[in-house]
């Protein structure tokens, strides 16, 4: 009965002992005991998700991290779960991780810190549409037209602001209307708006099916505004739209673009974040055969138009390969 009571005693010991050690394997334990974490990316139908999901699968195998993606609300609600210690991981825009680090636009009085920059991963395009037919050739044009400016309270609106803006315009000098990407292709090919804004991959589906039954143009945010907006707004870049990406317009067209961004908790290991990183950028080739967007994998884009600071793991990796 003694022996009983002393190995019971022992056992009680060692199980404190291993709750203040940091024996959960999870992202608050030492680097080389987290053995999951969690990515937050966007709705199932989107680029986050599948990109997510392409790039989990390998980031799994190369680490030995189990990478677990969960379908979300994307940016906004990304940074949010991060906050809460609901993930670990998310992809977000640059420009909505910037409002949220300072407390504005979407994330008016709502300041959220807790969370670090790992890497810029691929381009999602500011797309100015027109009706040529309504006289509209630049976006200084679009002054008096119906314009669509994203769904409202959305990045786009705040990027339409910002880029109008550049130009001297106002909300107020336009018919405003708030439609969704393709509501507002709807509405262009039903001659109801004149313009709307679209930031997202390019080519975007619900351009390149407006463009098929439909003139339109895409409008240039040419050098001289686009230094003026990032002067503003430093998680812009000059983005030129190939030609050929939508019927009738062959040239590129030069534009402005946010960038789709990894961004991690603050808590996680220096170590894991590194290996994270090293991982990601070394499986380039892999990640590129499982989804398109792996074309855009580089280091010095990784890097380039992000106000949010890094990661110290990150910082390591792009430090040890010159891109810092």
């Amino acid at each position: 009965m003694e022996n009983r009571r002393v190995l019971k005693g022992i056992l009680l010991l060692a199980l404190i002992f291993c709750v203040f050690a940091g024996c959960n394997k999870g992202s608050g334990a030492a680097g080389d005991q987290v053995t999951k974490i969690n990515l937050a990316t966007g709705g199932n139908t989107g680029t986050y998700y599948a990109f997510g999901s392409a790039a989990s699968q390998i980031l799994t195998e190369k680490t030995g991290i189990t990478i677990a993606v969960q379908s979300t609300g994307a940016s906004k609600a990304n940074i949010q779960l991060i906050d809460a210690g609901d993930v670990e991981i998310a992809i977000v825009q640059n420009d909505v991780m910037d409002y949220a680090w300072r407390g504005v636009d979407l994330f008016s009085g709502e300041k959220i810190t807790t969370f670090a920059s790992m890497a810029a991963i691929y381009a999602e395009v500011c797309q100015v549409v027109a009706n040529p037919a309504a006289g509209i050739n630049t976006i200084a044009d679009l002054k008096g037209k119906n314009v669509s400016v994203g769904d409202a309270g959305s990045g786009t609106e705040f990027n339409a602001r910002q880029i109008l803006e550049a130009y001297g315009i106002t909300f107020d000098d336009i018919g405003k209307q708030n439609l969704g990407f393709g509501a507002s292709a709807d509405a262009l090919r039903d001659n109801k708006i004149d313009a709307f804004f679209c930031v997202a991959g390019a080519p975007t589906p619900a351009i390149i099916d407006l463009a098929t039954g439909k003139d339109i143009v895409i409008l240039e945010v040419d050098d001289t505004y686009a230094a003026q907006l990032i002067r503003n707004y430093p998680f812009y870049t000059q983005f030129p739209i190939p030609g050929g990406s939508y019927r009738g317009q062959n040239a590129a067209v030069k534009t402005v673009a946010v960038k789709a961004t990894f961004i991690v908790s603050s808590d996680l290991p220096e170590d894991v974040v590194y290996k994270l990183t090293k991982a990601f950028f070394e499986s380039k080739a892999e990640i590129e055969a499982a989804h398109v967007k792996g074309k855009e994998i580089s280091t010095s884009y990784a890097v380039e138009g992000i106000s949010v600071p890094f990661h110290p793991g990150a910082v390591k990796y792009f430090k040890e390969i010159g891109a810092m």
